[in-house]
């Protein structure tokens, strides 16, 4: 990963790397300004105990295998051309070849997103998750599935987060609420998928198992 992105463990073998100035402020703003223009947004529904919730937020998406998560699937869909060019960027910054990425609009402080994990089997063990934000300051928070550990971060205009390790299996992340924010915030996470929608490697190969205490399935789960 790149030297700026600077490292916190946090528990059994989970991890977060932070660079709060990935792109210059002028940069963010170009992006910000672009990707808003550029993309085809959606505001899509979850099945949340067998019933379809609409998402608070907008969305939008890019890559070329299927994802399906909560009871939808994101057909393939190519990158804009800020997209595409952010989308190297990041692959050059964390040194992983990421094939996916799904864009959540925050229209304001009233948008959110419930604590979830990127766990689908797509994903593969100890997937590694970088999040560009763009636009408003928004609270990000993330909790430890066994116990009340809490890991808070604010995240701010330009910055890259990177989740790795076992965090996608022992700990679930959120945006919560801000009654505050009266702006726009994208939220960009970049994903390797491994297969098209029920891709799975064999069980007995899986050197985390035993750290699997959430059913897959589960992320964007509101």
């Amino acid at each position: 990963m790149n030297d700026a992105l600077v490292k916190k463990d946090l528990t059994h073998g989970a991890w977060i790397a932070y660079d709060a100035q990935f792109l210059a402020p002028d940069e963010a703003d170009a992006a910000l300004a672009a990707l808003l223009e550029e993309l085809a947004w959606e505001q899509r529904a979850n099945v949340v105990f067998g019933k379809e919730v609409v998402q608070p937020r907008l969305s939008a998406w890019a890559g070329a295998i299927p994802y399906r998560f909560s009871g939808q699937t994101l057909e393939p869909r190519a990158p804009s051309p800020t997209l595409a060019a952010l989308s190297e960027r990041v692959v050059d910054a964390v040194g992983h070849a990421f094939n996916h990425v799904v864009i959540n609009r925050y229209r304001d402080g009233s948008d959110w997103i419930a604590r979830h994990a990127d766990n689908e089997r797509e994903l593969g063990y100890r997937p590694l998750i970088a999040a560009l934000s763009l636009g408003a300051t928004r609270r990000f928070e993330l909790y430890r599935k066994k116990g009340r550990r809490t890991e808070r971060k604010r995240l701010t205009h330009g910055s890259l987060l990177v989740m790795g390790g076992s965090c996608q299996h022992t700990w679930r992340h959120a945006l919560p609420k801000d009654p505050a924010c009266t702006d726009e915030r994208l939220n960009l996470t970049w994903r390797t998928l491994h297969g098209p929608p029920g891709w799975s490697r064999d069980p007995s190969d899986d050197p985390n198992r035993r750290e699997r205490d959430d059913t897959p399935g589960s992320a964007e789960d509101s």
